[in-house]
């Protein structure tokens, strides 16, 4: 009993910091306190090695599993989905089965035309697992897992009261993002490991608010560990992951991944961004050719959202990049913007956009 007491006020106590070092928080007064690293800074000219990387980098601190969804049913109606497993280290002294110095949490949310919902879950050891082969990433039933024994084709289950998925997704290369992976975030050099499966075929069925669909759509598959992410003088970021709908072979496929880090005066001051091919082939799209700009916003709760963005590229046209769902806030136990987007100009497609800092 003690000891359960003891646990509980560790997690308490922590789970503020912790969540921050995570995902950046919506407080701009508070942002200095997400820098703290946790774990050994990634190493660039680590080569990415499989199935072991599928699995737990207990060295770094901050480590997501992390998947979104753009689904329609046979009616018509569009639906997105996200899904992530979030692991993060929290040393201490405590010598306990429920405990291994590392907390997981899940967030699971759904949007259907305007409407968003999102949860999440806790877990200390046991209740969460992951392994990297079978590949398996889970907190109690909500599960991202192989199907066999290779990595693809996954499996994804969650449900929350009326909401819930089973989906199957299959048929995607995998993208190394930035060089061979190792993917700058900061001047300073802050940065992560970071891979994609971005092409991901799925079929499988959804309910949201009690009713079920039978969906196909594309989902895309972002992994991650890192030690640190952002500099003290940098609030968040706008991210994008967008997979062209022009195209209507599982084989034509192209994307487009970019991601634009916020300083204090919340203009935009580290950038980066993959266009990807049919089969997988990455090519990096370096800082200084990149320019993203704010051209709508939407309050909500008092507090300014942005709704639309410009992205200037080289050799290409302007895209414009528009939230499809405007309210697509996770208000969860730490609150962030995630959701659907559409693109159109330049780079036509769907995909989906996460927000922090604001």
């Amino acid at each position: 009993m003690v000891e359960g007491r003891i646990l509980k006020g560790l997690l308490l106590t922590s789970l503020f910091f912790v969540l921050c070092a995570c995902q950046p928080m919506v407080q701009k007064t508070t942002a200095s306190k997400l820098q703290v690293a946790i774990g050994k800074p990634v190493k660039k000219g680590t080569p990415l090695v499989f199935p072991a990387d599928h699995g737990v980098h207990s060295e770094q601190g901050i480590e997501w599993w992390y998947l979104t969804a753009n689904l329609q049913s046979k009616t018509g109606e569009t639906f997105g989905v996200q899904w992530t497993l979030f692991r993060t280290s929290m040393p201490s002294k405590i010598e306990s089965k429920w405990w291994d110095n590392n907390l997981y949490f899940a967030h699971f949310a759904m949007q259907h035309k305007q409407e968003h919902v999102a949860f999440e879950r806790f877990s200390r050891a046991s209740q969460a697992k992951v392994t990297s082969s079978p590949f398996n990433a889970s907190i109690d039933d909500w599960r991202l897992n192989s199907i066999n024994n290779e990595f693809l084709p996954l499996n994804l289950v969650a449900a929350h009261d009326n909401y819930e998925v089973s989906l199957t997704l299959n048929e995607s290369p995998i993208v190394l993002h930035g060089d061979k992976g190792y993917s700058q975030k900061t001047e300073s050099g802050h940065a992560s490991y970071y891979f994609s499966y971005p092409f991901l075929k799925v079929k499988g069925s959804l309910t949201f608010e009690g009713k079920s669909y039978k969906v196909t759509g594309n989902a895309w598959y972002d992994r991650e560990w890192s030690a640190s992410l952002l500099d003290k003088d940098q609030l968040g970021w706008d991210w994008f992951s967008i997979v062209d709908s022009q195209l209507g072979s599982q084989s034509d496929k192209q994307g487009l991944m970019l991601f634009c880090v916020r300083g204090n005066d919340n203009n935009y001051d580290y950038c980066s961004g993959t266009r990807i091919a049919p089969n997988g082939e990455a090519t990096g799209i370096s800082k200084e050719s990149i320019k993203l700009s704010l051209i709508e916003t939407v309050t909500l709760d008092n507090r300014e959202y942005p709704s639309k963005w410009k992205v200037e590229l080289p050799d290409s046209p302007d895209i414009i990049i528009e939230s499809i769902t405007k309210d697509s806030r996770n208000q969860l136990t730490i609150p962030y913007w995630e959701g659907r987007v559409k693109a159109t100009g330049g780079f036509i497609g769907k995909g989906y956009a996460e927000i922090t800092g604001y």
